[in-house]
């Protein structure tokens, strides 16, 4: 029986966990905090992003059957619904965002040497996308698209040397039969 660390254990030691806890402490993000750290917020969001939970109900079903396994995964905490949802409404958004152009800070310069071919060397390409991401309408009235719909447009500017996305505006939709002045 292998012995060694939990692969995703292994992911997060990748990780700058020097840099999380300095955006952390930029915006006091454990201020009041008992026992569900920004930390294992982080990681239980991670690791619902890795496995594809579409849900906090999702999330804490598998994080529920795995219970054994948590500490090895560097989540310190149990998991509950109402923890998680409470942490994702109240934590700074910021620590978070912060965190994540360190992140892909980091990654550019992982992919700087990467061959691009002998033609397009010297050229920096970016490629630009728009999409269409649909909302329930009574969790984001704010975000109202049609009568009983709602929507956002997410605008991505992506670096094609290592596909990564280098600008992200998210933006609300108007529809067709609005006028804008």
């Amino acid at each position: 029986m292998y012995t060694g660390k939990i692969v995703f254990s292994q992911v997060m030691d990748l990780v700058p966990a020097r840099r999380f806890h300095t955006c952390v402490k930029r915006y006091r993000g454990n201020y009041k905090v008992k026992k569900f750290s920004c930390l294992d917020h982080f990681r239980v969001m991670a690791f619902a992003q890795l496995s594809h939970r579409e849900s906090l109900r999702d999330i804490e079903v598998c994080l529920r059957a795995m219970h054994s396994k948590l500490y090895h995964m560097g989540i310190r905490s149990t998991v509950s619904r109402n923890t998680l949802a409470n942490a994702n409404e109240v934590r700074d958004w910021r620590i978070y965002a912060d965190f994540a152009q360190v992140l892909i800070h980091r990654a550019r310069r992982l992919y700087a040497d990467e061959d691009f071919g002998k033609e397009l060397e010297d050229f920096t390409l970016y490629a630009l996308d728009a999409s269409t991401i649909d909302l329930c309408l009574s969790l984001f009235p704010w975000a109202h698209f049609r009568r009983h719909k709602a929507a956002i447009k997410l605008h991505t500017l992506m670096d094609l040397r290592g596909s990564i996305p280098t600008f992200i505006h998210i933006s609300e939709l108007v529809p067709k039969s609005w006028t804008v002045c």
